[in-house]
This record gives C-alpha cells, sequence and structure tokens, in this order.
C-alpha cells in the first residue's frame, strides 16, 4: 500500500486509535507520527484478494482468521501500527479480538514501486522481532514473482525467490501451500523468465 506524508503533529496512541475509529481512511503510526495510506493499482487489490481467499479456504477448519488490508496489526508493543495487505492468525486472543491483530503467523505485502524498499526493509526488520511470525512474504506487480522469508525452528531467518509458475511456499503452520500460478492466475502480470526486461524500450 503507497505511503503518504505524515499529519502534521504528534499523537498518543489513544488518540490514535480514536482517529481510526472515526476516520474514512486508514492510518500507520509510529512513535507518535500518523501516516495517511494512499490506494492501490487494480492488480494490487487482485493480488491481495487472490492471495487472502485461497488462505481463508486452506485454514478456516483450523480456526485461523484471514485479513485483507481493513484489519489493524501492532508491532514493537504499540510502538509501531499498521494494516498489512494479507494477514493470518490461528491466536486464540487474536481470533476473539475486535479491532486489532497481535501474533500473527504469516504477513504479506504487495509491493508498489512506492513501497517496495519500505516494505523489504523496514517494515521486513520491525515484523521479525514479533514473536509469532513463521513467513513474511513479497509479492511483486513488476512480475510473477514472491520474496519469502521463513523463520526456521532455530530462529533463524531464510530468504528465497519463487519465479517459476509451479513454485510452491510451503505453510505447515498453517496445513497448505501456495503456489505462483495460482497467485497470479489470469491477471496480465510477466514471467521472469520473459525475455525483454519491463521498462526497456525496444
Amino acid at each position: 500500500m503507497g505511503q503518504a506524508e505524515p499529519i502534521p503533529r504528534r499523537y498518543t496512541v489513544a488518540e490514535y486509535q480514536a482517529l481510526e475509529e472515526r476516520s474514512e481512511i486508514r492510518h500507520q503510526y509510529y512513535k507518535g507520527e500518523v501516516f495517511a495510506m494512499a490506494g492501490g493499482t487494480l492488480n494490487h487489490s487482485s493480488l491481495i484478494l487472490r492471495c487472502a481467499t485461497q488462505l481463508m479456504a486452506a485454514t478456516e477448519s483450523r480456526g485461523c482468521r484471514v485479513f485483507a488490508e481493513s484489519v489493524q496489526l501492532m508491532v514493537a508493543n504499540g510502538e509501531y501500527f499498521t494494516y498489512p495487505d494479507v494477514m493470518v492468525t490461528c491466536h486464540p486472543a487474536d481470533v476473539e479480538a475486535a479491532r486489532m491483530v497481535q501474533h500473527p503467523v504469516l504477513l504479506i505485502e504487495v509491493l508498489s514501486d512506492s513501497t517496495a524498499e519500505h516494505d523489504r526493509l523496514w517494515k521486513l526488520f520491525r515484523y521479525q522481532n514479533l514473536p509469532s511470525l513463521r513467513h513474511y512474504l513479497l509479492v511483486s506487480q513488476q512480475y510473477q514473482g514472491i520474496e519469502w522469508y521463513r523463520r526456521t525452528e532455530s530462529g533463524e531467518w531464510t530468504q528465497s525467490v519463487q519465479v517459476a509458475p509451479d513454485g510452491q511456499i510451503d505453510l505447515p503452520e498453517l496445513g497448505c501451500s501456495l503456489l505462483v500460478s495460482a497467485i497470479y492466475g489470469s491477471l496480465k502480470i510477466p514471467l521472469v523468465s520473459d525475455n525483454k526486461p519491463r521498462g526497456i524500450a525496444s
């Protein structure tokens, strides 16, 4: 989701939450600063829906919940609040919560030109400190490709990239897998193996 300029004042967490309850747009919060969240492209929305729909079908019987864009995540004990593109939680406190998730097992962000480095570095650094998180996926809109960060049993984070249509992302905590081809479906997004790089003239 796109970034915007901060609203020019500092907020307490209580003031921020009151703003969110009455606002028609969503805002991120970081250490007192509040940032309005911009809208995304049609492909951005479609990729979010495709991911969320597949995860919901696969995890509902396990008592997990899947959220897309409009549910708040608390990070770093209330230092940072945001709205991930897709979020899955199986934690009992989250399943019963009214507005906010604190213990996600999977987070997904769909990359855009304006937020790719922010999602890849700034958010990754903070998300990795969530004890419950096992998987963080970055879904490209430029090519069919998914960056997959996962926490091993030893607590170390590993990273790989799935770009083949039959590439598979295994999510054992959720009892399912995601296929690259299923995420992108019929969207007109090229494969990495296409010969001509995007943005380069003939």
